[in-house]
């Protein structure tokens, strides 16, 4: 299969690393310049749970390409120039591997082909140009988004997965509206808590901040359930519960960004949430402050509606988020 990995950072390259070792696979990364160049020199380096060097094809050009598949893993206020981008290229279909949810909305919006939405719990960390670090295994998720039936290219694109020994599975168009506000709550929970914290995954296990868990996870699961997600908020807690355990010491997308003085996903993860519940009718307090705090803190750092870390190549999660996507 010929695959694009749109937003070659932590994960995209993880996963592009992973798919190139595959022979009857043609990955081809789009990032940033500087990552570009030591790729096209070195090859890519994966380290931690394995270690090996692949030489995937690579280009800080997303315009113009064609394959069978390309996979979106550039931060969520990139979306939408990524898909002006790929929208001049040709792709039997596009599937979203990001945080936060409305993606796949725009990439639909956008483009003319198929569009799948994926969730995935490998975590990676992009220690410098050429090199990630994989630092968790666990599955991958994908399945319809627009069209809903388009479960055919959906279970290719799992296949294409499990040839490169990624545990991949394939549900319907159902089934991946519940697992990515599933993912939603798991973010919602983690990310916005531990950036304010400055602190590991694990702090939520213990109080006060486990405090918060039960309380995000069931407005986060009485949202999903006025727009028609059958999510259960004992399921939901449990889901944030058990990411919080698997990664207890990792730190959150969020927490690396706020470290950094970077812009973060917040409106695409607890923004998403407040304004769902908003139109629902629904009173979600707990992830409304999380919001209002954390666009507090961008917005004394300047950061606005648009992204400050470049145009459409984005870096992906270069840092590794809760749960691996």
């Amino acid at each position: 299969m010929e695959i694009v990995v749109f937003g070659a950072g932590s994960i995209g390259s993880l996963l592009g690393g992973l798919l190139a070792c595959v022979p009857d696979h043609d990955v081809t990364l789009v990032g940033r310049e500087a990552h570009v160049d030591a790729v096209r020199q070195e090859g890519l380096r994966i380290t931690g749970r394995e270690a090996f060097t692949v030489r995937p094809d690579a280009t800080t050009d997303g315009t113009g390409l064609a394959a069978d598949l390309a996979l979106v893993t550039v931060k969520a206020f990139d979306t939408e120039s990524a898909a002006r981008e790929l929208r001049t290229g040709d792709f039997r279909a596009v599937c979203s591997l990001q945080n936060g949810m409305g993606n796949e909305d725009v990439l639909a919006g956008a483009l003319d082909c198929p569009v799948l939405g994926g969730t995935t719990s490998y975590g990676a960390v992009r220690e410098a140009p050429g090199e990630v670090t994989w630092n968790g295994a666990g599955d991958l998720v994908v399945g319809p988004w627009e069209p809903r039936d388009c479960d055919g290219v959906a279970g290719e694109v799992a296949e294409a997965f499990r040839a490169a020994e990624i545990d991949a599975e394939r549900v319907d168009a159902d089934g991946i509206r519940k697992r990515l506000w599933e993912k939603l709550a798991v973010n919602a929970a983690i990310n916005p808590t531990t950036a304010l914290a400055r602190a590991e995954n694990g702090a939520l296990a213990a109080p006060p901040a486990a405090d918060l868990v039960a309380p995000i996870a069931r407005e986060v699961a009485a949202t999903a359930q006025a727009v028609g997600v059958d999510l259960g908020e004992a399921e939901t807690i449990e889901a944030v519960e058990a990411v919080v355990d698997a990664t207890a010491e990792n730190e959150s997308s969020m927490c690396h960004d706020v470290r950094r003085g970077r812009r973060t996903e917040i409106d695409v993860i607890n923004g998403y949430v407040v304004e769902r519940a908003r139109e629902a009718g629904i009173d979600v307090p707990t992830n409304r402050t999380l919001w209002t705090l954390i666009r507090a803190w961008e917005a004394g750092r300047g950061h606005g509606e648009s992204s400050d870390d470049g145009d459409g190549d984005g870096d992906g999660d270069d840092d590794g988020d809760s749960d691996g996507a």
